[in-house]
């Protein structure tokens, strides 16, 4: 069973090449926490866990701590396979490291790690910007070929560390995570250009944490202290009319499509 989040689609284009590599189900950790569904699941014989999820500022998400911390695995023991893949636009930090962490919290563990390297989406500071389009195409293809690679040893049961951390991982999710979770998430900065917004509502329907309800056809935000700052909104408006300060201005948008 693999529990995923995915803001712009990196994540679940990862979860789903791990599934239909590995035939495990999958299950979405917004659909499970937006919608109020049960965080019970009943374990195979056999069967592994996996979480897949994107680096958030070095860190893992809350969503996915928020998970973490309320699911109950039925048959779970020290012998179940648990492994977690996250996604990244450059390096995952210490990330695996906290999730480890979160993971005993709930008297969960981890037998194996792994990172991929895919096309960036985080705009939110004036030196970050989306991948041009060779370099996006290039991450497409080393993360391809990655996960073949993780899915054979995924479904051999292999253990330890596939990571990209990067240079200085301890700075990365220390000092530099603490700074990104305490100035950089928040919703505050967002607006929406009502000239351009068309009342589509999707902004409100893609929104992980109900953070948007569109009144009189233009997106709210509702400032309930759940904002990941994941640009979910951002990234799937079909008119890009959403923006995050001055920061995201004329930057684009970027969203991994199924294919």
């Amino acid at each position: 069973m693999i529990f995923y989040f995915s803001a712009t689609g990196n994540s679940k284009w990862a979860a789903k090449k791990l599934a239909d590599k590995t035939c495990d189900r999958l299950v979405s950790i917004v659909d499970v926490l937006r919608d109020g569904a049960s965080c019970e699941f009943a374990l195979k014989a056999g069967e592994k866990i996996g979480f897949v999820f994107p680096v958030h500022g070095w860190r893992v998400p809350s969503i996915v701590r928020e998970f973490i911390s309320r699911v109950k695995l039925q048959n779970y023991h020290e012998s179940t396979y648990t492994y977690a893949l996250c996604s990244c636009g450059d390096s995952a930090g210490e990330t695996m490291q906290l999730l480890e962490g979160h993971l005993k919290e709930a008297h969960l563990h981890l037998n194996a790690s792994y990172t991929i390297i895919m096309p960036e989406s985080y705009i939110g500071l004036p030196f970050m910007y989306l991948d041009k389009d060779l370099r996006e195409c290039e991450k497409i293809r080393n993360a391809t070929i990655r996960l073949d690679k993780f899915s054979e040893w995924i479904s051999e049961s292999r253990g330890g560390e596939h990571l990209d951390k990067g240079a200085f991982p301890s700075l990365y999710s220390g000092f530099l995570g603490g700074f990104f979770h305490n100035h950089l998430v928040t919703d505050k900065h967002f607006s929406v250009n009502k000239n351009k917004c068309i009342g589509c509502g999707k902004c409100e329907k893609l929104c992980p944490v109900k953070d948007i309800e569109c009144q009189d056809g233009k997106p709210v935000w509702q400032h309930n202290g759940k904002c990941m700052t994941c640009y979910a909104c951002l990234h799937h408006c079909p008119s890009n009319a959403i923006s995050w300060g001055w920061f995201t201005s004329g930057k684009g948008q970027y969203v991994r499509k199924e294919k």
